[in-house]
């Protein structure tokens, strides 16, 4: 009991309800405390052009750059962050999965709950921790490229197809 207090929290583990110290109730106003050592820098645009969305990039002190958060509403302080674009490998879920992973680490770790066959890319869809990843159609046979009516399956995704982008979605 003792030993399980003492336990210094990972801030790079990512988790269904966390990522680091940023959890799915995190204002934005609360990003400040949180990332009290890095570097927060908003976009601030009006929203005619942006669509209404305010990124928030966090690099660490020396200018790595961590994540991409959104919030659920552009330029509000109480908004909470709604979807994390994780950039740095060193983020990893409690199954090793990063960044630098490959569809094998992804299908072999967790239940893929949908595929979804998008112009340039397929999402693989995790529920398990609120995930999904990018994955390039140039990774793809070229029969499954082209036509975004087809139903892709995981037995159709090689196993080598790396991560274009590993997004946590708390919306």
């Amino acid at each position: 009991m003792i030993s399980s207090c003492n336990k210094k929290h990972d801030p790079f583990l990512i988790d269904k309800h966390n990522i680091g110290n940023l959890t799915d109730s995190t204002q934005v106003k609360d990003l400040e405390s949180i990332y009290i050592n890095d570097s927060i820098v908003k976009f601030v645009g009006g929203d005619e052009f942006t669509g209404n969305i305010n990124n928030i990039d966090i690099y660490d002190k020396s200018g790595n750059h961590l994540l991409i958060l959104t919030p659920d509403e552009a330029l509000d302080s109480t908004a909470v962050i709604d979807n994390i674009r994780v950039m740095d490998s060193r983020f990893k879920t409690a199954k090793n999965i990063t960044t630098s992973s490959t569809f094998k680490d992804i299908n072999e770790a967790y239940k893929i709950n949908r595929i979804d066959n998008l112009i340039n890319s397929i999402n693989v869809n995790v529920n398990e921790i609120n995930a999904y990843f990018t994955i390039d159609k140039k990774e793809l046979p070229a029969n499954l490229r082209f036509d975004m009516k087809l139903t892709i399956e995981a037995s159709q995704i090689p196993d080598e197809a790396k991560i274009k982008y590993f997004m946590i979605n708390w919306n």
